[in-house]
């Protein structure tokens, strides 16, 4: 008799605020049997999910993983091999910068069903909140996403900041705290005006929020004076000017 094993669902909980989540990742989370989460999703979205259900901390935090990515893969793969159905539930979406990709080919590889359920990127999401769209008419027709915190074993920066300096749109950086001071260093290494708007936003969406703004020259020495930590997204570009004009937008759904 052949083994039914789970089905494993990979969701993007959003940038944090509990009313992004999609309709989707709502029933998913009331109905099956195992979620493993990060911390990004946010309190408010883990303390949702019903207290029958088998909660499994992966233990991603800035800086301190309590799990590596391949025990990670293989918790999920053992689950689903026990017949239970199992979300794993990762902040913005699953493909944007989230590793989702990888758990998909290891589940691939290990014959398990899977389903991939995206989110709202915290990309776009967060400068929104913030009052700042990533694009806009009459400041930048184009937006650029990229990891401000590449895989440490790489021997070389996948990023080309000579590029990305002479890129005339909106800048995203994800994951971008730690390596501030080095990435506005090479993209003014090449020519990238110093004077150009950056901000930074701690905690998207949600209702401790903070935004800090500055330019390329000085925004590391601003993010140091306020002491801005992970999780943030950085926004380098005209758009950012927009902030003072659109302001904070403040969020609902939060008890």
């Amino acid at each position: 008799m052949t083994q039914k094993y789970g089905k494993v669902y990979l969701v993007g909980s959003g940038p944090g605020d509990p009313e992004l989540l999609t309709l989707k990742a709502r029933r998913l989370l009331d109905t099956v049997e195992v979620v493993v989460y990060d911390q990004l999703p946010g309190k408010a979205i883990i303390d949702s999910i019903p207290g029958s259900t088998e909660k499994i901390d992966a233990g991603k935090y800035a800086g301190d993983h309590t799990l590596t990515q391949d025990e990670i893969n293989g918790l999920i793969v053992c689950k689903a091999r026990e017949g239970k159905d199992v979300l794993r539930l990762k902040g913005g979406d699953p493909y944007m910068f989230g590793r989702g990709g990888e758990e998909a080919q290891e589940l691939i590889k290990e014959g398990i069903e899977f389903e991939v359920v995206p989110g709202i990127t915290s990309a776009v999401a967060v400068p929104a909140y913030a009052g700042i769209p990533v694009t806009h008419r009459d400041h930048a027709s184009m937006v650029t996403f990229i990891t401000g915190h590449e895989d440490p074993t790489k021997e070389e920066s996948a990023l080309d900041w000579e590029t990305l300096a002479k890129f005339d749109g909106t800048i995203v950086i994800f994951m971008g705290v730690k390596m501030l001071g080095r990435n506005v260093a090479e993209l003014m290494k090449y020519g990238k005006d110093p004077k150009t708007p950056v901000a930074l936003i701690e905690r998207g969406t949600r209702p401790d929020q903070r935004v800090t703004v500055g330019v390329l020259e000085n925004i590391a020495q601003v993010a140091k004076d306020r002491a801005v930590k992970a999780p943030a997204i950085t926004v380098i570009g005209n758009v950012v000017t927009l902030h003072e004009v659109l302001g904070e937008q403040v969020p609902s759904g939060f008890e």
